[in-house]
C-alpha cells in the first residue's frame, strides 16, 4: 500500500491511537499508517506546523485525527493526559512511544548536564508519566496495545552514545517490566527496534550516510503497526525488524 493509497480493509476501526513524537520521521509515518487502518490517530508532538501537516495529511488519507502541541518535558500537561483523552474519546486503544532524543554524541565524561536530562526526560521519565497516565484506558480496552520504540544501542554499549543509549536501555526494562505486571489482561506491551530509517535523528548521527540507502520511515510504519492490531498476541516482547 503506498503513501497516497485510501483506506483498505481497515483493522483499527473505532479505536482511538495516541502517538508521541508524531510531527516527523517514523512517528509521523506510524501516524499515517494507523489512520489507513481506521483509527482515529491523537498526535503529539512540540511542532504546531509539522503537527497540522500531518493533520492534512491524514484527512487527505480519509482518516481522522486530533493534534496536541506538547512538550513531552511539560510534566503537568502529561500527568493530564489521560483524563484529557478520556473526557474527549471515553477510550484509549493504542499507545505508541515513537518520540525520542539523540543529544549530543561525545565522551560521557564531556557530557553536558542538561542534554543528558532532555534525552532522558523525552525518553524514560515521559515515558513513565506516559505510562501512568493512559494504562487505566489502555487496560480497559478488549485489545490495548503499547508500541515502544528502542534502539540497538541500548543493548550493545557503543562508545559516544551514553545518553541515547542509556535513555533506550531504560525504555526496554520499563516497558518490559509494565509488561509483567499486565499478564493477565487484554494489554500487550512491546518494544520495537525499527533498525536504520531514513530519518533526520539518523542523518544527525550518521551524516555522511547515504539516505537512500535506508528504508524509509513509511517501511518501518507498516511493520510496526502489526503490533497494534487485535491479532496480535506477542506480549513482553523486543522485536528488531532487521531480523524479525
Amino acid at each position: 500500500m503506498t503513501g497516497s493509497s485510501p483506506l483498505l480493509s481497515p483493522r483499527l476501526t473505532g479505536r482511538v491511537a495516541l502517538v508521541t513524537g508524531a510531527s516527523r520521521g517514523i512517528g509521523a509515518a506510524v501516524a499515517e499508517q494507523l489512520a489507513r487502518e481506521g483509527a482515529h490517530v491523537v498526535l503529539l508532538a512540540r511542532t504546531l506546523g509539522a503537527l497540522e501537516e500531518l493533520d492534512d495529511r491524514v484527512k487527505a488519507l480519509g482518516g481522522a485525527a486530533t493534534i496536541i502541541p506538547q512538550d513531552l518535558m511539560d510534566s503537568a500537561k502529561l500527568d493530564n493526559l489521560g483524563p484529557a483523552l478520556y473526557e474527549r474519546f471515553g477510550r484509549l486503544d493504542i499507545l505508541v512511544h515513537a518520540a525520542g532524543q539523540l543529544g549530543t554524541l561525545g565522551p560521557i565524561a564531556h557530557s553536558d548536564p542538561k542534554d543528558w536530562d532532555r534525552v532522558m526526560g523525552v525518553s524514560i521519565a515521559a515515558g513513565m508519566r506516559l505510562i501512568r497516565t493512559t494504562d487505566p484506558l489502555l487496560r480497559l480496552s478488549d485489545a490495548g496495545r503499547a508500541i515502544f520504540l528502542t534502539d540497538r544501542v541500548g543493548r550493545e554499549p557503543t562508545a559516544y552514545w551514553s545518553a541515547y543509549a542509556a535513555s533506550k536501555a531504560a525504555l526496554d526494562m520499563m516497558a518490559r517490566t509494565w509488561a509483567a505486571e499486565t499478564l493477565n489482561t487484554n494489554l500487550r506491551i512491546n518494544l520495537v527496534d525499527p533498525g536504520p530509517v531514513a530519518t533526520s535523528l539518523r542523518a544527525k548521527a550518521f551524516p555522511g550516510e547515504d539516505p537512500a540507502s535506508l528504508p524509509s520511515p513509511a517501511d518501518a510504519a507498516r511493520a510496526i503497526v502489526e503490533f497494534a492490531v487485535p491479532a496480535c498476541a506477542l506480549h513482553g516482547e523486543l522485536i528488531d525488524l532487521r531480523t524479525a
